[in-house]
């Protein structure tokens, strides 16, 4: 009766274990067909249910929107923002060919909704991890070395906006 009770119990956390380790490895090695599948499974199920409370006070995610470069859409995408000083910092862990920041780096701007305020950006910029690392807190820092983020996007807030 144990070895059933233990497979009942081990299946599930090895599953969640396995699926976990294949986020760490995608995500770390930027294996692209990998990448397109995490960055679909999110864009269907986890984006529509952080956009419900993203950019508001409290939240823990904010919004950007943007422009698209070739239909002239308004997009709204949610992303984790850190402060610092008058610019924002957005980690990248899917690399730099995201739709959304390739739409914020060619349009040179866009607009931040962030703890319930918007804010105007401009002169995107990537930079490397260690140049605003002073920023970030230790868990974020550790969690951009175990996904292998090699890009952070700095957005400069427009002067004398909010």
């Amino acid at each position: 009766m144990w070895i059933w009770i233990a497979i009942g119990a081990g299946t599930p956390v090895g599953l969640v274990l396995g699926l976990f380790l294949f986020l760490v490895v995608v995500m770390h090695t930027g294996y692209a067909p990998g990448l397109a599948l995490i960055r679909r499974f999110n864009r269907r199920f986890t984006n529509q249910r952080v956009m419900r409370t993203a950019g508001q006070a409290g939240a823990d995610a904010s919004v950007i929107c943007h422009i698209g470069r070739s239909s002239g859409k308004a997009y709204r995408t949610p992303v984790g923002i850190t402060e610092a000083g008058d610019d924002f910092l957005i980690s990248l862990p899917y690399g730099t060919t995201p739709d959304w920041l390739r739409n914020v780096l060619a349009a040179g701007s866009a607009e931040v909704i962030h703890q319930g305020r918007e804010y105007p950006v401009t002169t995107p910029e990537l930079v490397a991890p260690a140049a605003v690392a002073s920023y970030q807190s230790w868990s974020e820092r550790l969690g951009l070395r175990v996904f292998g983020v090699d890009n952070i996007l700095r957005l400069h807030r427009v002067s004398g906006a909010n």
